[in-house]
């Protein structure tokens, strides 16, 4: 079942030569992160594998999501009036979070520290972000509530979508420029989530049920942050460092067509995405839902063009889960009394898709490399 081919001949070639190029010139990560990572991964044993303390930052987040799916299903349980989420479940949603954070900034350094970073790590690592990235935003959505401190569903879901925008355009950076430069919001909005978790669990999240100017709420400013973000650093940084690349040649210089292959399975699924929302009440009947098929599509198109810059090859321009996506929105479209069954049909089906994919990609690569994902080798204990 799990020993489908996903990789191509070409693609473990690429990973043959390999090799990891980032920047990181956040000054928080720089000063702070980093510093404090050197020094927790000193107290790791030597016979715990990176990919495993990547997964147990994945768990963690999953934890949060199963917490909050029960005690707040509808995203509605912080509205005004609503019965509430216990505070304790947002303090620990908090902890779980930063702690999550944590086991990401100290898998790579613990792969360095015994001598086992590769390529496996790494796809490991982003492939899981690619998820993580999705799944801070949708628990997040419990803190705020729907209500008129709120923002409507629909741009909840563009807030969402910005989110995970800001981690795909830095991979396509990277797919064109060979490194990964990584963005300073980051860190930093690691940092305000843990911290938006933790005062709710402080203060209850009533705290939040404020206006900060005039008639605008504290979390419709959130929300022009988070775009005003996307739109003017993320995406012009990464599209200047693209242009510097062909400029000085020291890029991958595909073709423009190729260079903007990854835009297409994205902007195919977005917008297959968005046309649902806009033109029916498919988000007011279970938000929740939706919005998880919608980022595990993301995270199966952004995986496979990290498995593209990590290999060398060329993105694919159409993503398979687009065709089911697309048929069954038209089905939707022409039996809106099944919408709600066709949504939880293509909700299942796309994360048994993902999970086949990231399952078989791993165990493909881990023969390759003749290792074991989450074992280390016995002469690296020592």
């Amino acid at each position: 079942m799990f020993d489908y081919k996903y990789l191509s001949v070409k693609h473990l070639k690429g990973f043959n030569n390999y090799k990891y190029s980032a920047i990181d010139t956040s000054p928080l990560s720089k000063y702070v992160m980093h510093p404090t990572w050197n020094t927790m991964v000193k107290i790791v044993p030597r016979w715990v594998a990176p990919n495993l303390l990547t997964f147990a930052g994945f768990l963690c987040m999953l934890v949060n999501v199963v917490l909050l799916t029960i005690y707040d299903y509808d995203l509605t349980a912080s509205a005004v009036g609503a019965q509430g989420i216990p505070r304790g479940i947002f303090t620990l949603c908090g902890v779980l979070l930063f702690l999550a954070y944590h086991l990401d900034g100290i898998d790579g350094k613990q792969a360095r520290r015994i001598g086992v970073s590769g390529p496996l790590g790494e796809m490991f690592d982003h492939g899981i972000d690619s998820y993580i990235v999705f799944l801070i935003p949708f628990c997040l959505f419990s803190v705020f509530g729907r209500d008129a401190y709120s923002i409507p569903e629909f741009r909840g879901y563009l807030v969402v979508l910005s989110v995970v925008l800001n981690f795909y355009v830095s991979h396509w950076e990277k797919y064109n420029t060979g490194i990964l430069y990584l963005p300073w919001g980051y860190d930093l909005s690691m940092w305000v989530a843990s911290i938006l978790f933790l005062v709710a669990g402080a203060n209850g999240p009533e705290v939040y049920k404020t206006y900060v100017y005039g008639e605008v709420t504290f979390v419709q400013a959130l929300e022009v942050a988070i775009h005003t973000t996307g739109l003017f650093t993320t995406l012009p940084v990464a599209v200047y460092n693209v242009y510097l690349s062909y400029k000085k040649r020291t890029g991958k210089m595909y073709p423009l067509v190729d260079a903007l292959r990854p835009i297409w399975p994205m902007l195919i699924m977005t917008c297959l995405m968005t046309s649902w929302a806009a033109s029916s009440d498919i988000m007011l009947r279970d938000l929740r839902a939706f919005l998880m098929l919608f980022g595990t599509l993301f995270s199966n198109i952004a995986s496979r063009l990290i498995v593209a810059e990590m290999s060398g090859q060329c993105c694919d321009t159409i993503s398979w889960l687009n065709i089911p996506l697309a048929i069954g929105i038209g089905l939707a479209n022409l039996l809106p009394h099944f919408q709600l069954a066709i949504l939880y049909i293509l909700t299942a089906f796309t994360i048994c898709a993902h999970l086949h994919y990231g399952i078989c990609v791993v165990r493909q690569m881990c023969d390759h490399f003749k290792i074991q994902c989450f074992k280390v080798p016995k002469d690296k204990r020592k």
